[in-house]
């Protein structure tokens, strides 16, 4: 039962802290509104000048074969013609190439921006602009220098220039050269000359490098989802149009980059085709020749065959010759292409009719494989892991290529040594044949295999013509850029929130700050954290008098020295007599312990009680000057002077206060040691005797002992902290002072707390270092509010 009521009253403390923190924060509710309204005020400026971000995209298809892609080229299937299969990722990367994006910039000339001066917000022109500068040599002159040229329109015949902040005073015409930091340029007009745009036009030249940096970085690619072949597109930007442009440019480009890239084993195998055929067409020639020759010399017409069945024997065994002749060549012609190009970064002419299958697909791998290093190497380096391991597979196919050919034209090699066996054989059955027929047969099979070779090829270049001119890219555009015209930044909703955020953040923040920095004491709550029991507080006011309880009076201060008056009495139930010793001390001085124990004095005078107020605080006494009384005996005096008696130092009330005073008296050399005259003892017991109330104003016990010394006097003690001025690291000291028993029935009092952080009566207080009353408020006007 006991833990459950800990429970509930930790559970009530801690909901009475929250309402403080809460209260803390809702009193600087001025703060809060100015905070508000300069945020606000901030927001709409940004919004009003700062350019308005479009979001334009576009959509492509990246064609596999896979997926069924490339179907533009099923129509030539049957010519062998090869298909490329695209990677999803790798087409991301190519789009996002430096090497791509600047054939965009430089024909769209992004790194030459045309910006309007004239409004709030400067806006680039893109389609239309009203002037352009010609460069004397060249756009490509300006790709690496960085300039700023500013014309102002004067007439439709004139401008003025500033370049690079430099400003011409001479008037140009358009049309004419002039010389300056970017070079010779001419600027001409776009605008009718009956109705010219004067204003002015910054020309900002950028370098190529930087442009496209800034595009790459603004440039979103991605997948549209894990299973689709669709690629989105996007570029934010401030003009709608340009943004539109760039992306339309950059598909196109793309598309134009993959064609190249395709049509390059095409252009490799026709330019091999043409050589070799020069040189067949050559041979051809001569072998032709040599019929000539050979029917001139002999004078023969047509020569019958004289043996039948041997020749169309001989014939079959020559055809499958002739084949395999063929066969040789073609393997002695990709073999001698393969030696004269060691390095292995040249394409290898593909589909010559191997009659190897596994040698033409090892052609087929081995030019995909350079057209992929080809392609890497745009965007990359010959170190590049990827590139490295390219150049192991492509050696390695190169070297096996090698060996695969030398192993065909030896198997075919062979298949020819039996059948020319076989020949010598037919050739034996027909020694009737005349020795002219059998020349002009070595002739004619020389001659034949140079036609069906001269054929061959010109039928393997034609189809390499219709694959070029039938090439497509590997993408196929969805949807054209295109922007909806909705702007996706600055959000207005989103930056008024912002600004409603920052401006309740700021003023919290600042008030946390302050607050955990803050060491001096404030509130009840300091007080209690430091284990010390709290009386209660006096507020601040700006009554400057230093006695502020009077009769009569209900302000606040009053009425919180009358609860200072009935926490007193409290305290002192428990004394069984009717007259009461109160100290009144403090930590350091200037906590306004004087001012307190006058107004005490005061309040408890009202209730028809005998006071007396002593000033025992001896090194600086301030009870004569808080009661506006010349400086006399007292104290010091009576202890010191023995024809004295307690009764001729004692000041009688009167009807400037309701009390009676005994002053310090003179300020002694040994103040400690006259408190420890045994005469003080003497004045303790003589005054309890006669008064209900003796208060008594004491030295501040962390400065000095003297409160100590005749602490044994006191029934209780109220000890004074000033708010906002006593650090809380000396409230270390009354506690302990207490747990010492050095004072007795400690309380503290705060004085000088402010009006609007109390509670109960929340009084706030303040007379010079923490005295005076409060007062009514008065109405403030608004601009002192």
């Amino acid at each position: 039962m006991q833990s459950e009521i800990q429970s509930n009253q930790f559970q009530k403390e801690e909901e009475f802290k929250i309402q403080e923190v809460l209260a803390e924060y809702l009193l600087n509710w001025k703060w809060y509104i100015l905070s508000l309204i300069i945020s606000i005020t901030l927001g709409v400026l940004y919004l009003r000048y700062t350019p308005f971000q479009y979001e334009a995209s576009a959509t492509i298809l990246v064609k596999s074969d896979s997926k069924g892609g490339g179907s533009e080229l099923s129509a030539f299937e049957d010519l062998g013609i090869f298909s490329s299969k695209s990677n999803l990722d790798n087409e991301i990367e190519v789009l996002k190439s430096r090497a791509l994006i600047s054939l965009v910039v430089q024909e769209l000339d992004l790194n030459i921006a045309y910006i309007d001066e004239n409004g709030p917000i400067p806006v680039r022109y893109f389609q239309y602009k009203p002037i352009h500068v010609h460069f004397s040599d060249g756009d490509a002159s300006i790709y690496e220098k960085t300039g700023d040229l500013e014309i102002k329109i004067l007439s439709n015949e004139s401008y003025q220039l500033t370049d690079n902040k430099k400003i011409h005073k001479e008037a140009y015409k358009f049309g004419n050269e002039i010389q300056t930091s970017l070079g010779k340029i001419t600027i001409t007009p776009n605008f009718t000359k009956e109705n010219p745009e004067l204003g002015i036009v910054s020309v900002i030249v950028t370098p190529i490098d930087k442009v496209i940096s800034g595009y790459i970085g603004g440039l979103n690619i991605s997948k549209i989802n894990k299973e689709s072949d669709v690629i989105k597109i996007s570029l934010v930007g401030s003009n709608i149009d340009l943004s539109v442009a760039f992306i339309n440019s950059l598909i196109k480009q793309h598309g134009i980059d993959a064609i190249e890239d395709k049509n390059q084993i095409s252009k490799n195998t026709t330019s091999f085709i043409d050589q070799r055929m020069k040189l067949i067409a050559a041979e051809l020639s001569d072998v032709e020749g040599d019929v000539e020759s050979f029917k001139t010399e002999n004078r023969l017409v047509d020569v019958v065959s004289e043996a039948g069945l041997f020749l169309e024997a001989s014939s079959e065994n020559n055809n499958r010759i002739l084949e395999n002749e063929i066969q040789i060549r073609l393997s002695d012609f990709v073999y001698e292409y393969l030696i004269s190009h060691k390095d292995a970064t040249e394409l290898i002419p593909s589909n010559l009719g191997l009659s190897n299958p596994a040698i033409e697909r090892m052609i087929d791998s081995y030019n995909q494989l350079i057209l992929e290093k080809n392609r890497l190497l745009k965007n990359s380096t010959e170190k590049n892991p990827v590139i490295l391991n390219l150049d192991v597979q492509i050696m390695g196919i190169h070297k096996s290529l090698k060996e695969s050919l030398s192993n065909l034209k030896q198997s075919i090699q062979i298949q020819n040594k039996e059948l020319r066996k076989t020949e010598k054989l037919i050739n034996s059955k027909i020694q009737s044949v005349p020795k002219y027929e059998r020349e002009y047969r070595e002739i004619q099979r020389q001659q034949q295999i140079k036609e069906t070779l001269y054929l061959y090829l010109l039928q393997k270049r034609e189809e390499t013509a219709i694959a070029l001119a039938a090439t497509v890219g590997n993408t196929k555009m969805i949807d054209q850029a295109f922007s909806n015209g909705k702007p996706v930044s600055p959000k207005s909703r989103i930056i008024y929130l912002a600004t409603f955020i920052i401006a309740l953040l700021i003023p919290t923040a600042v008030i946390y700050i302050k607050n955990l920095m803050d060491t001096k004491v404030r509130s009840k709550n300091d007080i209690t954290d430091a284990g010390l029991p709290y009386m209660g507080d006096i507020p601040l006011t700006d009554n400057k008098d230093k006695i502020v309880v009077k009769y009569g009076s209900n302000d606040i201060i009053s009425e919180s020295f009358r609860l200072l008056r009935t926490n007193v009495d409290f305290l002192l139930k428990s004394k069984p007599d009717s007259k009461h010793t109160i100290f009144i001390t403090s930590t350091i001085p200037k906590e306004g312990k004087s001012f307190v124990s006058v107004n005490l004095a005061s309040i408890l005078a009202l209730s028809n009680n005998k006071v007396l107020l002593m000033g025992m605080d001896l090194r600086k006494p301030k009870v004569a000057e808080y009661m506006d009384i010349p400086d006399g005996k007292g104290v010091t005096n009576f202890i010191t002077d023995p024809t004295l008696e307690l009764k001729d130092v004692i000041i009688k009330r009167n009807l400037k206060h309701n009390f009676d005073i005994l002053l310090a008296g003179n300020i002694p050399p040994n103040p400690a040691e006259l408190l420890m005259h045994p005469k003080v003892a003497e004045i303790f017991k003589t005054v309890q005797a006669e008064y209900d109330y003796i208060i008594v104003d004491t030295a501040p016990v962390g400065a000095v002992t003297d409160t100590l010394l005749i602490n044994e006097f006191a029934d209780t003690t109220i000890y004074i902290s000033r708010a906002n001025y006593l650090d809380k690291r000396f409230l270390t000291i009354p506690y302990t002072l207490m747990e010492e028993k050095k004072l007795t029935n400690v309380s503290v009092l705060i004085n000088g707390s402010e009006t609007h952080k109390g509670y109960g009566y929340g009084y706030g207080y303040g007379y010079g270092y923490g005295y005076g009353y409060a007062v009514e408020t008065k109405k403030k006007p608004w601009w002192k509010f």
